[in-house]
């Protein structure tokens, strides 16, 4: 590493950084010849950046860290540099980013110097590409956008432009993942990041990183995965367990995360899975097992505070930071609450009291904000015994652990030690609303645990506990014997936030309801967790029962099979109400699941159940999906009758959108029996009532239907039309389970209008999707498919097979995108 220059530039700086592409490999193959040819290299670059005014901040090997004073300057640099190197044998790929990063002794901080790096990183030997930022202060001449990317530093996208118009292959970011934005980039750890990259790409295909809570494992990993992204074909992708309290919901979360229906579904797959938070579930790890076994290209990555002990696991060890590290951690964290923090004596004894462990850092780092590094150290003097003597028969790391959060609860006042204690059982984050009423806490006590760190803000009025953090204060909640109370309120108020959003489902703001219960999903499974474990069946099937048009719709047929089997378990004391609306949302499982028989058997008790208590909207819509059951196992007498007497119902209740539920169903009867001309008019009724109530995904389905009947008239055209309205409606309130069945159902519109190759990709979405989410395709749908894809086989010869591949690769979103374009 050079010295640190003392001319560097401040204020607003453009960063360039460079490497060579491919050097170690260069270096085999050019032997000593490689070193005049690298000499050669840094005197170009060195003459370009010193004709532009360019900085050199830092020198490694092949690569350059400069620094300049304007945006324009470093881009001329790069070009010129560029252009000298054309006819050399190296390869050379340049990045710049304009920021305001701190100037200290050490040198630059702040993000803007990772961003920078992974900009470089991200391109070709050659390749010169440059951040919004910079992009900004230039202008656009020369330069090539080639749109917005997601680093591997897992920060939030960003628009990268390239200079000049050569062609380069793809750029080296994330794509297939579902990996999540990390609020700050990764610190240290630089050698354990190469160690996991090199152990997982050797053909390992289980490794566990274990270490205490808070020393970093999620981090690193996501790390790891990230740096990994291009070496799996179908992706790596990021299964979050801490929520999850039951392990038989370990299996569901990871299919539900890698876009499969069952783990079955992965043995094709080459992917890269990081399970993430394991220790608690530990009786999954024979399911995990199996998975390996029967799927050869999948590879795991777990991170748990235990190692698995099971055969092929390879066991990676997380320790705490060196002392290097964790000085450079605690630094970084620590000036984005006081910018002048510098290194010192103090700095180093804090971070060796605190045994180098990352959250105990963080934790500390916040408090410079109100206390200098000296008195914070005075204080931990203070708190040195708790630090270091936890339970001797417990783990030592989770010893320091357990004492460092002690040490910050400790330092809070009593009402919000009890706030803390509370707040605990929320599961991922919650709201304000939802903290002052299960919680009892107030505004200025929230602010306050999220100054002293221990509660995260994270945008729209939420917060986040650390699951560490989280842990110990649910232990303290249990000594202090109010676990049972608290917990009951949160039951409760999350049965009252899904009694409330049940009828605003089909309503003009259906799609900011689904998006609330999404948000709060994590807490609804907490409070199913406490009803089911502590025996209240009544509230448990309540929940279940009343949240099941979310769980329908947006494709948690799996998860909702399992919470319906649990709270039922409990159920053997349970009102009539209750019972209707459990044996109601179970029945929707088996008719997503194509079980029409136990549809049937479910639909009739949650009928006369519903009927017994008066029930009215729920028994219409009980009756027409018996109905639709009846049908199903060929009785239509007895499937016309239910829906004529749902129907009168209707009419007599004065329940519109209920209505023209029945009477779309009846237009579906009509259809599938050759009457288009009535099944026409009877969607067409049903399609203005759902409008007339602002039901969007009745409005959908509407449209929908109506293109069939197009469709089947010979109108091609108008066909896609109402396919085209009813994808957008659909999307626009997130509803999985419809976008599926109208991909499906439109796939022969497709194949008419002359696109084989879509309507075959599209076909194979439809039914990779549908098996993803639990979905059976009803026979009618199935049928299409099957027919259009046998004609597109017969239209494209050998180019299906490749078709039918790229469809089973399409993400719902990138389907409709799809069909769209196609209908337009």
């Amino acid at each position: 590493m050079t010295p640190v220059p003392r001319d560097l530039p401040s204020g607003t700086v453009t960063f360039l950084f460079t490497d060579v592409e491919g050097s170690t490999k260069l270096l085999h193959e050019l032997g000593d010849s490689y070193a005049d040819l690298l000499g050669e290299h840094r005197r170009v670059l060195r003459d370009a950046f010193a004709r532009h005014g360019g900085v050199e901040v830092d020198t490694q090997g092949d690569a350059f860290f400069v620094a300049f004073g304007r945006a324009n300057d470093a881009l001329a640099a790069a070009g010129d540099a560029q252009e000298a190197l054309s006819s050399g044998r190296l390869g050379v790929r340049m990045g710049l980013h304009t920021g305001e990063p701190l100037l200290t002794d050490e040198g630059y901080v702040g993000i803007d110097v990772h961003r920078a790096a992974r900009i470089a990183a991200a391109g070709h030997g050659s390749q010169i590409l440059v951040s919004q930022s910079t992009r900004d202060l230039v202008g656009g001449d020369r330069l090539r956008d080639l749109g917005k990317h997601r680093l591997k530093d897992l920060t939030a996208s960003e628009r990268i432009y390239q200079l000049g118009d050569a062609t380069f292959p793809p750029l080296k970011t994330l794509d297939r993942t579902n990996l999540p934005i990390a609020a700050t980039p990764l610190v240290g750890r630089e050698r354990e990041l190469a160690e996991l990259t090199e152990l997982l790409g050797d053909e390992t295909r289980l490794v566990t990183v274990t270490g205490a809570g808070g020393s970093g494992k999620t981090r690193l990993a996501l790390q790891v995965a990230a740096e990994l992204a291009d070496d799996f074909r179908d992706g790596v992708f990021f299964v979050p367990l801490a929520p999850i309290q039951d392990p038989a919901l370990v299996a569901p979360a990871i299919a539900q995360a890698t876009g499969v229906r069952g783990l079955d579904d992965l043995r094709e797959l080459e992917l890269l899975v990081l399970v993430d938070n394991l220790e608690h579930l530990l009786p999954s790890v024979s399911e995990l097992s199996s998975l390996l076994a029967a799927a050869a290209n999948v590879t795991l990555l777990v991170t748990s505070r235990v190692r698995l002990r099971v055969a092929a696991e390879l066991e990676y060890p997380l320790e705490p930071f060196a002392e290097d590290e964790a000085i450079e951690f605690f630094v970084d964290r620590a000036r984005a609450v006081k910018r002048d923090v510098r290194r010192d004596p103090s700095v180093a004894e804090i971070c060796r009291r605190l045994d180098g462990l990352p959250l105990a850092l963080e934790l500390a780092a916040s408090r410079v904000k109100v206390l200098d590094p000296p008195l914070l150290l005075e204080r931990l003097g203070r708190r040195l015994p708790v630090l270091t003597g936890g339970a001797r028969d417990a783990p030592v790391r989770q010893q320091t652990l357990r004492a460092t959060i002690e040490w910050s609860y400790a330092l809070l006042e009593t009402r919000l030690q009890a706030v803390l204690r509370r707040l605990a059982v929320f599961a991922g984050s919650f709201s304000l609303d939802a903290a002052e009423q299960v919680a009892k806490a107030e505004l200025d006590e929230i602010s306050a645990l999220v100054d002293w760190s221990l509660l995260k803000p994270i945008g729209d009025g939420r917060f986040l506990m650390l699951e560490t953090i989280r842990e110990y204060a649910l232990e303290a909640l249990e000594e202090g014997g109010e676990t049972e109370e608290v917990r009951d309120r949160h039951l409760d108020y999350f049965l009252a936030l899904v009694e409330e959003a049940e009828p605003q489902l089909t309503g003009a703001d259906q799609g900011e309801w689904y998006d609330r219960l999404a948000v709060e999903h994590d807490n609804v499974g907490e409070a199913l967790s406490y009803a089911c474990d502590s025996g209240d069946g009544e509230r448990a099937l309540m929940l279940a029962g009343t949240i099941w048009r979310f769980w329908w719709n947006r494709g948690y047929t799996v998860e909702s099979a399992h919470w319906y089997a649990r709270a039922f378990a409990v159920a053997s004391d349970v009102t009539p109400k209750a019972r209707a609306r459990g044996v109601f949302g179970a029945a929707h499982i088996a008719e997503a699941r194509g079980d029409a028989e136990q549809a049937r058997i479910e639909f009739e008790e949650a009928a006369r159940l519903l009927g017994e208590i008066g029930e009215t909207r729920w028994l219409i819509l009980a009756m027409t999906h018996l109905a639709g059951a009846y049908r199903t196992l060929g009785y239509p007498e007895r499937a016309d009758g239910t829906q004529q007497e749902a129907l009168a119902l209707a009419q007599e209740s004065g329940d519109v959108r209920g209505g023209a539920v029945v009477k779309s169903n009846m237009a579906s009867f009509l259809l599938a029996d050759g009457d288009e001309e009535r099944a026409a008019r009877l969607f067409a009724e049903a399609l203005e009532e759902h409008r007339s109530v602002g039901d969007v995904y009745g409005t959908a389905l509407g449209f929908a239907s109506l293109a069939t009947v197009a469709f089947r008239s010979g109108d091609d055209e108008q066909a896609a039309r109402n396919f085209t309205e009813s994808l957008r409606l659909s999307s626009s309130i997130g509803d999985t389970h419809s976008l599926i069945g109208i991909l499906a159902t439109a796939v022969p519109v497709v194949f008419a209008r002359g696109d084989a190759v879509s309507s075959a990709q599209l076909s194979a979405a439809a039914v990779t999707l549908s098996k993803a989410h639990g979905f059976a395709l009803d026979r009618d749908e199935r049928r299409l498919l099957d027919d259009t894809a046998l004609a597109a086989r017969r239209a494209l010869g050998e180019r299906f097979e490749d078709a039918w591949a790229a469809g089973e690769e399409l993400e719902l979103a990138a389907a409709v995108d799809l069909a769209l374009q196609a209908l337009d």
